[in-house]
């Protein structure tokens, strides 16, 4: 998607009614599917904020950040949305993290069958590998190259390197 950046207040800017004040408005080009599902999300959800970044991204509580135009946009802001619904916030753990983006993958899914956007569910699996590779890295053992357990604390510990005697 291609933002033109303009003034917040432009009468007739469609953009404005999805955008919140408190970001400067941007009309959108080229986006007409996303930016009805934005302004239908809007409508459903008129406490969400959105604004646009340089990628698709969820804050706590309810900010979404729309990222520049891909072929799965429409998907991708149903799962950000998700994370607002869900009202996922930290983890504690890594695996924590995997399961929330298991769980809003998931709800995107049913907002999809809700906004009658298509599921490519090669996408969800490859957005879920790339947080499976991402915890198998981090948990894997530097000095042995086994798989290591997370406590509370969210420190690594290697059953076989650590003496916990």
């Amino acid at each position: 998607m291609k933002f033109r950046q303009i003034p917040p207040k432009t009468p007739n800017n469609p953009a404005n009614a999805v955008m919140d004040n408190e970001y400067q408005a941007f009309e959108m080009t080229g986006a007409s599917d996303l930016r009805d599902l934005i302004i239908k999300i809007k409508a459903d959800y008129p406490n969400f904020t959105f604004k646009t970044g340089r990628k698709f991204a969820f804050r706590y509580p309810k900010t979404i950040t729309i990222g520049p135009s891909e072929p799965f946009d429409s998907l991708l802001l149903l799962h950000e949305v998700s994370h607002a619904l869900l009202g996922h916030r930290d983890y504690s753990r890594d695996i924590d993290r995997v399961k929330m983006e298991s769980e809003a993958w998931e709800k995107a899914k049913e907002l999809a069958n809700h906004y009658g956007v298509e599921i490519d569910e090669n996408l969800v699996q490859d957005e879920l590998d790339t947080y499976r590779e991402w915890l198998h890295q981090k948990s894997r053992c530097p000095k042995c190259g086994l798989t290591r357990f997370q406590t509370p604390d969210s420190k690594y510990h290697c059953p076989r390197c650590e003496n916990f005697a």
